[in-house]
């Protein structure tokens, strides 16, 4: 459903979105000067993140996802028999992130068997930031292509999307260590202008914005999962809970 917009602020919205994807952008280059986030126990304000992230994802998208379905089988015929088919898209988006952690995991335990520090190999390196500046391509282009169109709309995506940013980026410092601060974020930074550009000039479906929108509705919540869950990041609970109810708060009643 459209937020009911004066005509002028409906016209800004092309304007808000590139001044989204350059704060967006400027997330991932900032984000490493954030120190009071590399603590263990983890820091509260990534739980927080994390939560809001979530919330978003389950509150917002999810619940359009849904109600996309029906407009998919119809422009996808040789998908009509496929039941639950959006959802099938955002497990498929889960599992290629889950894939991408794991191969970073594996490549930090070789390298450390092998004596060259806890850090993962060059080949693991770029295929994560070619995976990771598509994933933050598409974020950059759905910012003028959410399945929900408005301002409201646009700005609780983007909040959404710096915080959950500012997650990642946690992350990838984490497995690349110096190669992500001297490269690593620089290109993830240009992919969501890029994205943003190309979505700028593009016109898609309602039912292709529903693909997008459940294959990156499946990373976010790997993505945040991952770093969650795992015993030896003492991750803040009641933060991320805080952060999950607040947000879903704010999406649901204003």
């Amino acid at each position: 459903m459209e937020n009911p917009l004066p005509h002028s602020a409906s016209d800004s919205i092309p304007l808000i979105s590139g001044i989204a994807a350059l704060l967006l952008s400027a997330t991932h280059i900032a984000a490493c000067r954030l120190k009071f986030l590399d603590t263990v126990p983890r820091s509260r304000w990534l739980s927080v993140g994390s939560g809001v992230s979530v919330a978003y994802i389950f509150v917002h998208v999810l619940p359009d996802l849904s109600n996309a379905q029906a407009d998919f089988v119809d422009k996808v015929a040789v998908l009509s028999a496929v039941e639950h088919h959006i959802y099938i898209v955002a497990l498929v988006g889960l599992l290629a992130c889950y894939g991408l952690e794991r191969a970073a995991k594996t490549s930090r335990q070789e390298s450390r068997e092998a004596g060259e520090g806890d850090v993962t190999q060059p080949g693991v390196f770029w295929l994560h930031m070619a995976s990771f500046a598509l994933y933050n391509a598409l974020i950059g282009y759905l910012l003028t292509h959410r399945e929900e169109s408005g301002l409201y709309s646009l700005i609780a995506y983007a909040f959404a999307m710096a915080l959950h940013f500012i997650v990642n980026d946690f992350s990838l410092r984490e497995d690349h260590k110096g190669a992500y601060r001297r490269q690593g974020r620089w290109i993830l930074a240009a992919a969501i202008i890029v994205g943003w550009v190309v979505g700028s000039q593009t016109d898609i479906s309602e039912a292709l914005t529903a693909v997008l929108f459940a294959f990156l509705s499946g990373g976010i919540i790997l993505n945040v999962l991952k770093e969650e869950l795992p015993q030896e990041k003492e991750s803040k609970f009641w933060t991320f809970l805080a952060g999950a109810l607040g947000y879903s708060g704010l999406l649901l009643f204003l």
